[in-house]
């Protein structure tokens, strides 16, 4: 069986996507948190494949500096972006990036005045030229890191490390054109189809879908749902008691409240709350609730995405992109 660059260059993305992620997804499990180390040193494989990609289609110098645009932007989610002030402060790092930042806009805009008659519909359909279509495919790249990072900064992506690990991934495997589809290849033929990182949250966003009914029938079995108010915490929340709730990462959701008539009464809230309590200010409502007599409470688990992105590599892999796969069934 001949081997291709191709082939070369899609597994060996899918060997360091698995194992990046992998790693992260343990972090995050473990900790809720994934360093920023971790990303810079798994940018390093990213950036070398992406390099030998661009090598092989014999891109010029501003489709490499287009590249290099979408990474700086991206370099912002974990060492920060420096201003104009800051490199004129004397700082040798935040020169070096304000350089590379300058170098990456100016190669983005040469790139765009080259291959400016270039239509974008011409390259869908497959019919530009192949650089300008080399170039569009890798400008979609920052595209895409600023739609990942709009939906950080909007909260539709509540964590730091979500975002930075989905970043990776749009330069890990900028498109589909290397990505070795084994069970299905609708997506490497369709006109339309969402770039690999964002459909690896698509697919690991479907693994959600399956949570609450698990919850629910885990609270029916340990006998959880007492009353008709507990029906709406039961496909999301679950009872610990009171005592476990500082050692895991949970959200609480029963607190106290003061009732009309002066007393207080406990209540259980469907939502967790929209910004994270401090440590103390958790302890203070544990204490709260132990002086109160309460001992089990209502608790949202603190889901992890990586770890719920980490399988999705497998469809990802045997199946691309899932809206390919759902469209037909809508006659679109």
């Amino acid at each position: 069986m001949d081997i291709s660059e191709n082939d070369i260059l899609g597994w060996s993305r899918i060997f360091a996507l698995t194992l990046g992620m992998g790693w992260a997804a343990w972090m995050d499990h473990k900790e809720r948190k994934v360093a920023n180390e971790h990303w810079m040193v798994w940018i390093k494989p990213a950036l070398f494949l992406w390099a030998l990609d661009l090598m092989a289609q014999g891109a010029d110098w501003t489709i490499y500096l287009t590249a290099s645009a979408a990474v700086a932007y991206a370099s912002g989610a974990v060492i920060g972006r420096p201003s104009i002030s800051d490199a004129r402060a004397g700082s040798r790092i935040d020169l070096i990036v304000f350089v590379w930042y300058a170098v990456s806009a100016v190669g983005l805009l040469m790139g765009a005045l080259e291959y400016q008659s270039t239509n974008p519909l011409d390259v869908m359909l497959g019919d530009a030229d192949r650089l300008g279509s080399l170039w569009w495919k890798t400008l979609s790249v920052l595209f895409v890191i600023l739609i990942i990072d709009a939906a950080w900064r909007f909260r539709l992506l509540h964590g730091g490390a979500d975002a930075k690990a989905l970043m990776w991934v749009a330069i890990l495997i900028p498109n589909w054109s290397t990505v070795p589809l084994s069970l299905n290849d609708a997506t490497s033929t369709a006109l339309v189809a969402l770039p690999p990182s964002l459909a690896l949250l698509m697919w690991g966003g479907l693994s959600f879908l399956v949570i609450p009914f698990i919850l629910f029938v885990r609270n029916i079995t340990s006998r959880n749902i007492n009353r008709l108010g507990d029906l709406r915490l039961a496909w999301h929340a679950s009872k610990i008691n009171l005592d476990q709730v500082l050692q895991r990462h949970v959200w609480l959701l029963t607190t106290l409240i003061e009732l009309p008539d002066g007393t207080t009464g406990i209540h259980h809230r469907t939502r967790a709350p929209r910004t994270t309590p401090s440590r103390e200010a958790l302890e203070g409502s544990v204490q709260a609730l132990a002086e109160a007599g309460v001992e089990e409470v209502w608790v949202s688990s603190k889901l992890p995405l990586l770890v719920f992105l980490l399988p999705a590599i497998a469809p990802l892999v045997l199946l691309g992109d899932p809206m390919v796969l759902v469209m037909p069934l809508f006659g679109l």
